[in-house]
């Protein structure tokens, strides 16, 4: 485990305040698609019945999945999501003005739950400059290539892919939720690495690119094509300390 000098609560408080500002860039893009693409209730709400709406979205959400992954994107239907749902397609488009809409929905529902999961990063300067970076790129690496080889994330990036070319929009959304952040902090991690002295990578965005892609590797490639079975929690270790080596490797600070 990674040594943190930091209390335990400083560095979650810092950790949310370094999450909020990776996506600040990303927060108007996002609202205004979450605007146009979701209908809002009219009158004033209470706290109980936002509480209500908020558990029936994410029920819709869920059953949306379900049907999106079984039968693939253009075969999906709002009145199929509606049925298995038990409710009138009206009280759906309550919610969700639109397929493409609700799709949308679940892929930033989606990517930023497993986001705060995977990209989880010590970001107190002085946590930073205490821990073993072998071991947090390790740990971060284990995570991303375990749930790169879930069949929900499989399933969705082959649904996004699919529909890029009819509606690149969609694709936005996945980027922006998931990857795009993921890189952010994890730049930002590098970043406040390299400014105490512990790597050297002249590009950080360039280098967190790099390592993630390096996660990936051809394991996750043949996988995704089912040439192989889902790989073993032995071959993710041995594939990530390899990503570990050679990128530390790389981008360690050389004397002189």
């Amino acid at each position: 485990m990674i040594k943190l000098t930091a209390t335990v609560s400083t560095v979650n408080q810092t950790r949310e305040r370094k999450l909020g500002m990776a996506e600040a860039k990303l927060d108007t893009e996002r609202q205004a698609k979450r605007e146009v693409g979701a209908a809002e209730p009219k009158g004033k709400l209470n706290p109980k019945l936002d509480a209500k709406r908020d558990a029936k979205r994410e029920a819709i959400l869920e059953v949306a999945r379900q049907v999106f992954f079984e039968e693939g994107y253009a075969a999906a239907s709002m009145s199929t999501i509606a049925a298995r749902l038990g409710g009138s397609k009206g009280t759906l488009y309550n919610y969700f003005k639109s397929k493409d809409a609700l799709f949308e929905a679940y892929i930033d529902y989606a990517c930023g739950q497993w986001r705060a999961w995977i990209f989880d990063l010590p970001d107190d300067e002085n946590a930073i400059a205490a821990s073993d970076i072998a071991a947090v790129l390790t740990d971060l690496g284990e995570r991303f290539l375990n749930h790169l080889t879930t069949d929900t994330a499989i399933r969705l990036l082959q649904l996004v892919t699919s529909e890029a070319q009819r509606a690149p929009e969609l694709s936005r959304t996945f980027y922006e939720t998931g990857p795009g952040p993921g890189v952010a902090l994890l730049t930002a991690y590098l970043e406040a690495a390299k400014a105490a002295g512990r790597i050297d990578p002249p590009d950080c965005r360039m280098a967190a690119q790099q390592f993630l892609s390096l996660c990936r590797g051809h394991l996750y490639f043949r996988y995704s094509l089912n040439l192989i079975p889902r790989p073993t929690r032995e071959e993710i270790r041995a594939e990530v300390a390899r990503a570990v080596t050679l990128f530390l490797g790389g981008y360690a600070v050389r004397a002189g």
